[in-house]
């Protein structure tokens, strides 16, 4: 076997990543000094790049394939076939066009709105320091491969999954494994028990070094990386129809069936009962098929959810896919995360406690001198911390611009948020937060089992131990107390005073971290120094609260939900009492609050949890892990919930896709949980939440006004082909298929589009979630559409037929298809085909409203449904009087007095309407 043959066995096969580091060195064929760019170009064409590969979307043949074979264009299939089988050739052509048009334009608007984020692949970083020929250099980061030792160093974002060979760091790991605190790495640190993600001796592709440098030997890239796997996950499972699309598609069924069926049915009716000729019976049934499709209601779903997409753009919420406009309508519980969504996710510093007692960080008149016991404390932040404030305060940037959202310069910074906070209250005593990283001389990582670290830092020309942490973990390593000029023995009573300062502020919430220092003796040094002889015997300096500030718009976003019935449920990783204080802040729970710990809600059966989560009560999941989330999704939609749930992390990507609705955070999140996300919250903002729930119930709302609007013309269309039936023929075709399609596809279809854009009504964010099995379609809509608006169109578009004939000399049963009595019956159908009109623009006013008076919406608000109705009229005009629209519509221009005589008809229809939901209101 040649070398290069071997080679590339090896590079093949898996590696344990925690097995012996000498061992794991071999098995990947490479060195301390790293490999060969020729090496590694080799081995590059074996593993492939160094990235995540996204699932490949639907083909645009297939997306529009979707839209030619829907239950309604399979309908309109149907009708195109039996014209041209009864000789209709132009029949059948009109209405393949009008399959085609309805096709291409939903086809456009679903492509429009569903544009594919390449968020996975934008991921990972584009540029590695990598060691080379034995020197350190930087590539592509798409370029690094299994065996390349590549160098890490504070604020790097980790280009692959490596273990470490030299040095120590503080890894940000949150986008993996959630946990908003930095994970310490060291090549000492490894234990072969664990699973890899909570190995201390590997960096995973995708977290970012916080602070430290290592050097690390590259096991996995690209997909078989952890990010790799955890993004596999989230892209598995197709397209799930939002419930609205299951509606929809139930709606098509049933009118195919009705319209199939009532075809079906009048060929013998109209044959043996009626006395029609088989072709006659044909072409009715025809006409019975096309009258009943609404041809425009697919396009004008297609166009309300992309403009309920733009709608949510400008709010700051982007949706990938058109369909989850609704589904965000119909959402009946919110599963949301505190840090960055209901808080501001920055932490400050509230108070803290001292000998001295407790000052007030926000209202501070004048701080305190920096000798004094909160100086001392402060100072001691600044010692402990390994964050760093951007510039010093008060400094301008470079450019002299503000940043854009309002943070000021000494806002920002690198480093943990609760260490940058430190830093932010020091300043605002005078104390200058940055410090020298020669004088740090020792570091004991923060870790979260012991939840404390320690420094060991040279101040002035003493060696001083800082120690920072949970106040119960280290008040029992301090044996004094600061007092004045000198320390003094700790006390049962300063312990008592200790512990209650510490129950009340964790009461509400707030963030606790108690700081000591210890003096090294001279004898003492920091080469053998361990962490229990440094913090051992330290002095209390005091308590410091902090608290991450609610967003101010949320407890009013928190009462429209309340208002709206919709349930909150908190889910975070965060401590109960601090959860709960921040939820309590923003008015949730307002009629009382469950909390439920992590370790509680783990050990509970799946049983167990649908019985914590029946009810309507709102609750606090705290410590959560991303499993949790995921079961919570998952039982509240067994319920019959639907779902919003919101997510940061990568570890969220399983349970975003679970969730009716992932929700993933624009500024803080990370792309995997972007993808996963069917939305993308721009600002991190809870109350965005809520505007774009209330955009899906317009959004809704508004599809079902249209409905209204085009199965209230089904009826007057439907009703002059029955009377023609029912008559044998005594009393003529009062409408052509033509007409029909000139009305479906042209007069009736931009005063729908109109509707989509309807304002919300003012009752909307007062109703009740609806139920996941409610139909989009409903008795007391089909009574209104097809009994009172229809049904009214129907008597007055007949009435104006019969007028119209009779006025030219017409009597029952005479022949119309020559001489006078044609051009006669052409005005009457003509007068058909405009009173259709005249109605349609009484209907779009009326279907504005759902129960409310169009008075309190108003009657000119909607300013493209006038737009729209004046392209109606311009439209009807056209196939009227210019000559070849005459020829293919069969239409002739009536007389002046026939066409007074529609003037009325638009008042008439509206004001029947305005009585029935008049009597809908009165009667509820």
């Amino acid at each position: 076997m040649s070398e290069t043959a071997s080679g590339e066995t090896d590079h093949a096969a898996p590696v344990d990543p925690l097995e012996a580091l000498d061992r794991l060195l071999r098995d990947l064929r490479s060195a301390r000094t790293g490999l060969s760019t020729r090496d590694a170009q080799r081995r590059l064409g074996l593993s492939g790049p160094n990235e995540l590969v996204r699932r490949s979307s639907e083909g645009w043949w297939r997306a529009l394939s979707r839209q030619l074979l829907h239950p309604l264009a399979l309908l309109l299939w149907v009708a195109a076939a039996l014209a041209a089988l009864s000789g209709s050739v132009p029949l059948a052509i009109a209405i393949v066009v009008v399959i085609g048009l309805n096709a291409a334009f939903a086809f456009v608007q679903e492509r429009h709105a569903e544009q594919a984020v390449e968020a996975l692949a934008a991921y990972l970083p584009q540029r590695a320091r990598v060691i080379r020929d034995e020197n350190e250099t930087e590539v592509d980061a798409r370029e690094l491969v299994p065996g390349d030792v590549i160098v890490v160093s504070e604020g790097d974002r980790v280009s692959a999954d490596a273990r470490l060979l030299d040095g120590s760091a503080q890894i940000d790991a949150s986008a993996l494994t959630g946990e908003s605190t930095p994970v310490p790495v060291s090549t000492d640190s490894g234990d072969s028990h664990v699973p890899l993600i909570l190995a201390r001796d590997l960096v995973f592709s995708g977290t970012t070094c916080v602070t430290g440098e290592v050097t690390a030997v590259v096991y996995a890239t690209g997909m078989s990386t952890e990010l790799g796997r955890i993004a596999a996950l989230s892209q598995r499972g197709g397209h799930e129809e939002s419930p609205l699309e299951k509606q929809v598609r139930r709606v098509a069924r049933l009118i195919a069936i009705v319209a199939v069926g009532l075809g079906l049915a009048f060929i013998p009716l109209g044959t043996l009962l009626a006395g029609l000729s088989l072709a006659d019976s044909l072409n009715f049934a025809i006409g019975l098929i096309v009258a009943n499709v609404p041809e425009g209601l697919l396009p004008t779903i297609t166009l309300a959810l992309a403009v309920g997409v733009r709608l949510l753009a400008r709010q700051g919420a982007l949706v990938k896919r058109i369909s989850a406009v609704e589904t965000l309508g119909s959402t009946s519980v919110i599963c949301t995360d505190k840090t960055g969504t209901l808080t501001r996710n920055r932490m400050t510093v509230t108070q803290a406690w001292t000998h001295e007692g407790v000052l007030d960080f926000q209202n501070l008149s004048m701080p305190p001198a920096a000798t004094s016991a909160p100086g001392q404390l402060m100072t001691a932040a600044v010692w402990c911390s390994n964050a760093e404030l951007a510039q010093p305060p008060g400094a301008k940037p470079p450019d002299g611009t503000k940043p854009e959202d309002g943070t000021k310069p000494e806002d920002t910074g690198i480093g943990d948020p609760t260490e940058l906070a430190l830093l932010r209250a020091a300043a605002k005593l005078g104390i200058d937060p940055h410090r020298s990283k020669k004088d740090r001389l020792a570091q004991f990582h923060f870790a979260p089992d012991l939840r404390r670290m320690s420094t060991v830092d040279r101040v002035g020309n003493t060696v001083v131990v800082h120690t920072k942490g949970a106040p119960e973990e280290v008040f029992p390593r301090c044996t004094h107390i600061a007092d004045g000029t000198a320390p003094r023995p700790l006390t049962d009573e300063d312990r008592a005073t200790i512990e209650a300062v510490v129950d009340d502020w964790a009461a509400r919430g707030r963030r606790l971290l108690a700081l000591a220092e210890r003096p090294l003796a001279p004898s003492e040094t920091t080469e053998n120094l361990t962490r229990g002889q440094a913090e051992q015997g330290s002095t209390l300096l005091g308590i410091i609260a902090m608290i991450d500030p609610p967003r101010p718009e949320v407890p009013g976003a928190v009462d429209r939900c309340h208002t709206a019935g919709i349930r909150l449920i908190v889910v975070t990783g965060d401590h109960a009492l601090t959860a709960r204080g921040i939820a309590e802040s923003v008015h949730i729970g307002k009629n009382g609050l469950r909390v439920i710990g992590g370790d509680k809600a783990d050990a509970m059966s799946d049983r167990e949890l649908d019985a914590a989560l029946a009810g309507d009560d709102e609750i606090v999941f705290a410590r959560s892990s991303p499993e949790t989330k995921l079961r919570i999704a998952d039982a509240l939609e067994q319920s019959g919930r639907i779902v919003a749930m919101t997510g940061d992390g990568a570890n969220d990507a399983p349970a975003l896709r679970q969730a009716d609705i992932g929700v993933a955070m624009g500024r803080s999140g990370t792309d995997v949980a972007r993808e996963a996300a069917v939305m993308v919250l721009v600002d991190d903002n809870f109350a965005t939440i809520v505007g774009a729930i209330e955009a899906g119930r317009r959004v809704y709302d508004n599809v079902r006004k249209f409905i209204v609007y085009i199965f209230a013309h089904a009826t007057p269309e439907v009703v002059p082909f029955l009377a023609y039936a029912l008559t044998s023929g005594g009393i003529p075709l009062p409408l052509t298929i033509m007409q029909i399609l000139a009305i479906d596809l042209g007069t009736e279809t931009v005063p729908a589009l109109a509707l989509g854009r309807e304002k919300a009504e003012p009752d909307l964010m007062r109703r009740r979630p609806r139920p996941r099995s409610q139909s989009v379609i409903e008795g007391v809509m089909l009574a209104r559409a097809w009994g009172v608006l229809g049904g009214v169109s129907a008597v007055l578009v007949m009435g104006l037929f019969l007028l119209t004939l009779v006025d030219g000399g017409w009597t029952f049963g005479a022949d119309v298809g020559s001489g006078e009595l044609h051009d006669t019956w052409r005005q009457a159908t003509t007068m058909t085909f405009l009173g259709i009109v005249a109605c349609q623009i009484g209907t779009a006013m009326a279907a504005r409203a759902s129960r409310t008076s169009l008075a309190r919406i108003g009657f000119t608000t909607n300013r493209m449904l006038l737009w729209g109705i004046a392209f109606e009229i311009l439209f009807a005009a056209v196939v009227v009087t210019i000559p070849p629209f005459q020829a293919v519509f069969g239409t002739e221009v009536p007389d002046l007095w026939l066409l007074t005589l529609l003037i009325p008809l638009p008042f008439i229809v509206w004001g029947c309407d305005e009585i029935f939901r008049w009597w809908l209101r009165t009667h509820d």
